[in-house]
């Protein structure tokens, strides 16, 4: 059984994007990601936070504004529009999910596109499903697809079954399956909470994806011999033994499903770190579009 690292993966990327960055700020300018947050939600603080980090390390010009709870959808729209205009700002990500008041899809139709590294606009969702390669692509299923890449997986003529219908995750990472060409070419099925015999459609899979938001949700019973099992999820469960008081554990049980396959991702240290990495491999792509 091979154990998908995706720290290791993950680190290759960032090494490249570092030695991108340094050529494009010798061309004239840093990379420039902007990230808003709206509330102090503790998850999405962890993960700005990590962000903004990574931008440092990499020599990218990082913007970040925390915006307080009851920021109306005007203020955040109006900041998007400044971004938008800044052209010290290749790339804006709006972080998921933002306060019940706001109207998060409106927001992210004000992104402008060739600035949606995050690959939620509709502009590159349809340039996606066009096999357009302008698209920017959202960049958890960019990471997996990565991650199949560098593991050796072959998915031209695989059986895929994606478990979860998100625009984030499932949607998205069906579409790159089966597009034509490299880390594509799969027949893919798209299950989730109400398919029937959810466990018969997942046994078909050479290669499962699990992106259904449910600890452990994926057991034995799901996963064939063989199969490659990609786990999406990143769920805390209670745990008096840890000093947080929290553990994080997959979508699937990984104890039990590891034995049967013929490779799979941890979590934590699988599909997490490639999240961030393909985030700013997105906007090393956005600044060399966009020029000096």
């Amino acid at each position: 059984m091979q154990l998908i690292d995706g720290k290791a993966v993950a680190g290759r990327v960032l090494a490249q994007c570092k030695d991108d960055a340094m050529r494009l700020t010798a061309e004239g300018r840093a990379p420039g990601l902007a990230v808003v947050m709206v509330g102090d939600d503790p998850a999405s603080r962890a993960y700005v936070g990590s962000k903004e980090r990574t931008c440092v390390q990499l020599g990218f010009h990082s913007v970040k504004h925390e915006l307080p709870a009851d920021t109306t959808q005007q203020q955040l729209v109006g900041l998007v529009r400044q971004l938008n205009d800044d052209p010290e700002i290749d790339g804006i990500l709006v972080q998921s999910p933002p306060p019940a008041h706001i109207d998060e899809a409106a927001v992210v139709r004000m992104i402008d596109p060739a600035k949606d590294v995050d690959g939620f606009h509709p502009d590159n969702v349809a340039k996606l499903a066009m096999e357009d390669d302008s698209a920017f692509v959202p960049c958890t299923p960019l990471g997996v697809q990565r991650l199949l890449q560098e593991s050796g997986v072959d998915t031209a003529g695989a059986e895929a079954v994606v478990v979860g219908r998100s625009m984030i995750v499932g949607k998205p990472m069906a579409l790159l399956l089966s597009r034509r060409g490299p880390g594509g070419d799969a027949t893919v099925t798209i299950a989730h909470s109400r398919t029937r015999d959810l466990a018969a459609v997942c046994r078909r899979a050479d290669i499962l994806v699990a992106a259904i938001g449910r600890p452990r949700m994926i057991g034995p019973d799901h996963v064939k011999d063989g199969a490659v099992v990609i786990d999406v999820g990143i769920n805390r469960i209670e745990d008096a033994g840890d000093k947080r008081g929290y553990r994080l554990v997959g979508d699937v049980d990984f104890d039990l499903v590891a034995p049967r396959c013929r490779a799979i991702t941890p979590v934590p240290g699988g599909v997490g770190p490639m999240t961030i990495a393909m985030l700013m491999e997105n906007t090393i792509r956005a600044r060399r579009r966009r020029g000096v």
